[in-house]
């Protein structure tokens, strides 16, 4: 190894199984890039060095990033590609080993200032970190920068009571009331798990309704038998499938179909059904529970399966909990239930 300069800059020459490697240490002070020299040797001893780490920009590492994904199938790519459609135009054209505290911090005001929450800010962060312990394990950089997450808001608490969910669900259109109530009854999520079935997930001869590995949050496949409520609406619903696929003349794979109505579109008849969101809210406003949410289904079906006597490894197993720690986050405590448990101690 030595240190020469080359015009006002002095350069370091290493050498790695015999290899020469010339990089400039930018520095015009030889003590500076002497103290560079020292850290580039000392890496080099320990297996550490990157020639170009100051040279990789952050286009090449969301490239391998996408590709580490595609190949281990960690993440969906939907999700991925959700977080880098916000860091991509602010990082874009950015050397990685300029992107410190100081310009992530800048990047959070830009998303706070456009109406970001916290949460999937951090979201966001969390994939940017990734980015860089992966470059990391690839000997793309040598360091990983400080990304402070942002405090988040406690989760929210919300579920349905009975009557509240009835209220609801009679405001609802046949097919939509049939859906809703496979959420209440299981804590499936409403928009990436009910409306995505398809028929062959029904079996009422078997009385069971699944989920295909692969079309869950976590990739995990599942199955269910089904309540007596369930089994009777979904082979209500299976019949008006049928009956429109005998209208159209063609097959219909979707259990939860556009189907004929005021407001539908001829051209969307017979499609899969992606969202209800203006009949939900409308529904909600009418029956006095405006800005409920559909994903409050998940909380409320944990804390009625629990409450129920189902047991908890069990009722993880139907809902798609991996964890105890965020089924224990939805298995909610409402105010009947300590006004039930006071009860129980005063008959004691």
């Amino acid at each position: 190894m030595s240190l020469y300069k080359r015009g006002d800059l002095w350069w370091v020459k290493l050498y790695r199984d015999g290899i020469p490697i010339y990089k400039s240490t930018k520095k015009t002070d030889r003590r500076e890039a002497q103290r560079l020299h020292d850290i580039w040797a000392g890496e080099l001893r320990q297996d550490t060095f990157v020639a170009n780490a100051d040279r990789v920009r952050y286009e090449e590492l969301v490239e391998d990033l996408i590709r580490h994904y595609q190949n281990t199938e960690g993440r969906k790519l939907v999700e991925v590609n959700t977080r880098l459609k916000h860091l991509n135009p602010f990082f874009r054209g950015t050397r990685a080993a300029r992107i410190d505290v100081s310009l992530v911090s800048k990047y959070v005001e830009q998303r706070k200032a456009k109406g970001a929450a916290n949460g999937t800010i951090n979201r966001e962060l969390g994939l940017l970190t990734r980015l860089f312990t992966l470059a990391l394990e690839n000997r793309q950089l040598t360091q990983v920068p400080v990304v402070r997450k942002l405090k988040e808001p406690p989760p929210r608490q919300g579920f349905f009571e009975h009557t509240q969910f009835e209220a609801v669900r009679r405001l609802l259109p046949l097919d939509l009331q049939v859906a809703v109530t496979v959420a209440y009854t299981l804590g499936w999520r409403t928009q990436s798990e009910v409306l995505t079935l398809r028929h062959h997930c029904l079996d009422l001869e078997a009385e069971t309704l699944r989920l295909d590995p692969g079309t869950t949050k976590n990739d995990d496949g599942r199955l269910v038998y089904l309540t007596p409520e369930l089994k009777t609406l979904l082979s209500t619903q299976s019949e008006r499938v049928k009956a429109l696929e005998r209208k159209l003349k063609r097959i219909i794979p979707w259990l939860f179909p556009h189907l004929p109505g005021a407001h539908i579109s001829r051209r969307l008849v017979g499609t899969q059904r992606k969202d209800f969101r203006k009949a939900w809210a409308t529904a909600c406003k009418q029956a006095g529970v405006a800005g409920a949410i559909r994903h409050d289904f998940r909380r409320t079906a944990v804390r009625n399966m629990v409450n129920g006597g189902v047991p908890e490894r069990v009722a993880m197993k139907i809902t798609g909990h991996r964890t105890r720690s965020v089924f224990d986050r939805y298995h909610i405590v409402s105010p009947a239930d300590l006004k039930e448990a006071s009860r129980k101690m005063a008959a004691r």
